[in-house]
């Protein structure tokens, strides 16, 4: 079966003021529910990283869990979860970060990447870019190497790319203000 292209924007709903007012919340379970508009974002983002050597996909605490193993099992790679304190049973680092809307931290196991792995960092969205930032310097203190950020969506108004500066971002769908 050939992928069709999908203007992915129209399977993303908007809930205006959540999870707090002012906030346009970007929902992607209508994108997920469609089948072939999920298998379309796979893909788009698959073509962004296909030349990159990757050993893990690194994902972020909850909705980035959803694309990053889908991913790291299309790249043949291995799947690490950035959880929220507390969740991880084993020993752990933690970063905190600051989001649009509140402060957060994310832990990872001390040994669940290896000194010279190349990551591929998956998220649902870039906001501010606190939590890509926060799960960039997870990978690297524990002797990763970044070698790309792949988001299905990027609020570019918010300029969360500034502080990813040096790093290889691709965003599959990308707002401006107001949209």
């Amino acid at each position: 079966m050939e992928l069709r292209d999908v203007d992915l924007k129209t399977k993303i709903r908007t809930i205006p003021d959540f999870p707090r007012t002012g906030v346009m919340f970007k929902d992607i379970t209508t994108l997920l529910r469609d089948a072939h508009a999920f298998k379309y974002a796979i893909k788009k983002i698959l073509e962004a990283v296909k030349d990159k050597d990757i050993d893990v996909v690194a994902s972020a605490e909850s909705r980035g869990f959803i694309l990053g193993s889908v991913l790291s099992y299309e790249l043949s790679a291995g799947f690490v979860p950035l959880r929220k304190p507390g969740k991880l049973p084993y020993k752990t680092i933690r970063q905190e970060f600051e989001t649009e809307y509140s402060k957060d931290a994310f832990e990872i196991h001390v040994d669940a990447i290896e000194k010279g792995d190349n990551v591929l960092i998956v998220d649902d969205l870039l906001a501010t870019g606190g939590t890509a930032r926060a799960a960039v310097d997870l990978i690297e203190r524990l002797g990763g190497n970044v070698v790309a950020l792949a988001f299905l969506i990027e609020l570019s108004f918010l300029k969360g790319r500034e502080k990813l500066k040096g790093y290889d971002v691709y965003s599959v769908v990308k707002y401006e203000a107001g949209e």
